[in-house]
C-alpha cells in the first residue's frame, strides 16, 4: 500500500487558546475597522462619477504605469546588489545597512535627500541641467522617488533567494563546463523565480502606496506625478468625499493584486 502524500507547505501550528483569540480578534479589528469606516462614509451616490472622471482615470493610468516603472528600475539595481550581500566581502555590515535605510527613512526624508542629490540645487542638478535633464516635478522623477523607497525590499529578497542556493549545483555545472551566466540562466533563475516574483510584487505594492518622497522631490503635478496617493491628499480638505471614493478606489486595487497573488507572496 502506497503511502499518502505529505502535505505541501508549512505545517499548521497547534490550536490556539482564549487569549491568543481575543487579542487576535482586537488586531483584526484594528485593520478592518478604518475600512469599515471607508464603506460607511463614502459618497456611494456619486462614487461613480469621482472614480470615472478623467482626472481619476489620468491618476490611476499613473498609479500604475509609474509603480511599474519604479519596481523594475528597482529590481535591476536591486538584484545584484543583493547578490553581493550574499557573499562576503570587506564592509558587508557597513553596505547592508546603508541600504536599509530606505525602508525605515520617513519617505518625506527620502525626497528630500533626492532633491539635496538630484535636484536642481543638488549635487548633481548642475551636471543633469547640463545634460538637460530635468528630474523634478517629471515623471521620471516620481519613478526614482518610488524606486527609492522600494529599493531595500528587492535587495533583502534578492539577498535572501541567493544565500538560499545550493553552491553545489552551480560547482557541477562548471565543472561540466557551464559558464557562470550559464548556470546562472538554466539553475539559479528558475529556483529563484518566486523570489523575485514576491520581491518584484511587493515592491510595486510599495510604490503604489507611495506619497511622501514623491510629493517632496516630484510634486504633484497632474498628469505627471499625480498618483492616486497623492490625488487624494490634493483633494481631501476641499472635497472629502470624493477622498475616501478615490480612497477605496486604491484599496479595491490593492486587493485585487493581493488576491490575484496571494499564492506568491503571503505565506500560506
Amino acid at each position: 500500500m502506497r503511502n499518502a502524500p505529505r502535505a505541501r507547505g508549512r505545517r499548521d501550528a497547534p490550536p490556539a487558546g482564549p487569549l491568543v483569540w481575543l487579542l487576535g480578534a482586537v488586531g483584526i479589528a484594528f485593520v478592518g475597522l478604518p475600512l469599515l469606516g471607508l464603506i460607511a462614509e463614502a459618497p456611494w451616490s456619486r462614487w461613480g462619477d469621482v472614480v470615472a472622471s478623467p482626472a481619476t482615470l489620468e491618476a490611476l493610468r499613473l498609479s500604475f504605469v509609474i509603480p511599474i516603472a519604479a519596481a523594475g528600475f528597482a529590481f535591476a539595481v536591486g538584484t545584484p546588489v543583493g547578490r553581493l550581500l550574499a557573499a562576503r566581502f570587506p564592509g558587508r555590515g557597513l553596505v547592508r545597512s546603508l541600504v536599509a535605510l530606505p525602508i525605515v527613512l520617513p519617505p518625506v526624508v527620502g525626497g528630500m535627500a533626492l532633491l539635496a542629490a538630484l535636484g536642481p540645487d543638488g549635487l548633481l542638478g548642475p551636471a543633469l541641467g547640463t545634460a538637460g535633464i530635468a528630474l523634478a516635478g517629471t515623471t521620471t522623477g516620481a519613478i526614482l522617488a518610488e524606486a527609492f523607497v522600494a529599493f531595500t525590499i528587492v535587495v533583502l529578497a534578492a539577498e535572501s533567494g541567493f544565500r538560499s542556493l545550493d553552491p553545489t549545483m552551480a560547482d557541477a555545472a562548471a565543472t561540466l563546463g557551464a559558464s557562470r551566466w550559464y548556470a546562472f540562466r538554466r539553475i539559479a533563475l528558475p529556483a529563484l523565480r518566486p523570489q523575485f516574483l514576491a520581491a518584484g510584487t511587493l515592491a510595486w505594492a510599495r510604490a503604489l502606496g507611495e506619497f511622501g518622497a514623491t510629493a517632496t522631490f516630484a510634486g504633484t503635478v497632474p498628469g505627471r506625478t499625480a498618483t492616486l496617493p497623492l490625488t487624494i491628499y490634493a483633494v481631501k480638505d476641499a472635497d472629502p468625499g470624493a477622498a475616501i471614493a478615490l480612497s477605496l478606489l486604491l484599496v479595491l486595487v490593492s486587493v485585487v493584486v493581493l488576491v490575484a497573488l496571494r499564492d506568491r507572496i503571503l505565506a500560506r
